[in-house]
């Protein structure tokens, strides 16, 4: 993982989470929800040692399934969230799995929105024993609202056409390879699951509107004029739920480079059918657009496509086509290969 700056640094509110995780995927139906949980299995593998489902469930990350109790068993130190649903809710159905963990000795981690600490039913359990409840989407007491004031260093922001199809993966990616070829950079989490990974962050949409700017500020202060920061994109500026939060980063964070996520073949907005995916042409002149207002030199670098539905031939004529399209270094930076070590060149230049 990039260099990490301390929370002295950053100001931002920092969790040491207990491993290793039993994965909680509620009674899911559509992969898109389960991104924490994915994304801690691909990241994070190695602190992941099951995955627990409801009956209705039908997503799956590939662990072992097993109970709370028998993953304590096992040495599992805490069960988490791995579901981001709609509005960030935890839904009665629920309870019961989230009890027996707990009482199994558990602690229970979450990035929702309803906060764990604010069920009594769950704060009752936990006063009991020793497992604790961990809110992950609390942020910091006292965040300022933005100044705009032009922070040194440099910083490359991943926004997408659409949420949950890339964003913290490519800003991974990236944040690793450039890493890996001797550049100074620093992953910046703005989302629950960035936060389990980096072991700090800013749960962007769990700010006050009027700070959530100040805070994806605070998110990447002043750094030396060689360092990179990676940013964690949220949501999509055309997206009818999301576009607030995903503005207010993008104003806050003032990315001198960004890179556009994608992923061919979804045609509707996740969770709003009767609105389109915009044309990757049409989220580099809107985020160019918007984003000058606080750096005027903000300009787009590449393409990260998500073909993890794809086969490998079919994925690389989608990236060669985008590519000869746009005119811009295109992958799939999970694929990896020439196409991202490209990419990761132009965010060099």
């Amino acid at each position: 993982m990039a260099d990490l700056a301390s929370p002295a640094e950053t100001g931002v509110a920092v969790h040491t989470l207990p491993a290793p995780y039993l994965l909680f995927l509620g009674d899911t139906t559509e992969a898109g929800f389960a991104k924490t949980a994915f994304g801690l299995r691909d990241w994070a593998g190695e602190r992941c040692i099951g995955e627990h489902a409801l009956p209705a469930a039908t997503v799956s990350v590939g662990l072992p399934a097993m109970g709370p109790r028998e993953a304590a068993a096992k040495g599992a130190r805490a069960m988490v969230i791995g579901v981001a649903n709609p509005g960030g809710v935890i839904p009665p159905s629920w309870m019961p799995a989230l009890i027996e963990a707990l009482e199994a000795g558990l602690d229970l981690v979450a990035g929702m929105h309803t906060r764990l600490a604010d069920i009594p039913a769950l704060a009752e359990v936990a006063a009991r024993g020793t497992a604790r409840l961990i809110d992950l989407r609390v942020p910091p007491a006292r965040l300022p609202v933005a100044s705009g004031r032009k922070r040194t260093g440099r910083r490359l922001l991943t926004v997408g056409t659409d949420c949950a199809l890339g964003k913290k993966y490519t800003a991974l990616a990236i944040a690793r390879g450039l890493a890996e070829s001797g550049t100074s950079a620093t992953f910046r989490a703005s989302g629950q699951t960035g936060i389990m990974l980096a072991g700090e962050g800013i749960a962007i949409d769990a700010v006050i509107a009027d700070f959530a700017s100040g805070a994806a500020e605070l998110l990447s202060p002043d750094t030396n004029s060689a360092h990179i920061d990676v940013i964690e994109g949220q949501g999509s500026l055309f997206h009818p739920s999301y576009a607030a939060v995903s503005l207010a980063l993008l104003h806050g964070s003032q990315p001198d480079m960004f890179v556009v996520c994608h992923q061919p073949g979804r045609t509707r907005i996740l969770g709003h059918p009767q609105f389109p995916v915009p044309p990757i042409e049409a989220v580099i002149e809107q985020t160019v657009m918007l984003g000058r207002l606080t750096n005027p030199e903000i300009r787009c670098v590449g393409i990260s496509l998500n073909t993890s539905g794809m086969e490998a031939g079919a994925a690389e004529r989608e990236i060669a086509e985008t590519e000869a399209r746009l005119g811009m270094p295109t992958a799939d930076p999970i694929r990896g290969g020439d196409a991202f070590r490209r990419l990761l060149a132009s965010c060099h230049s």
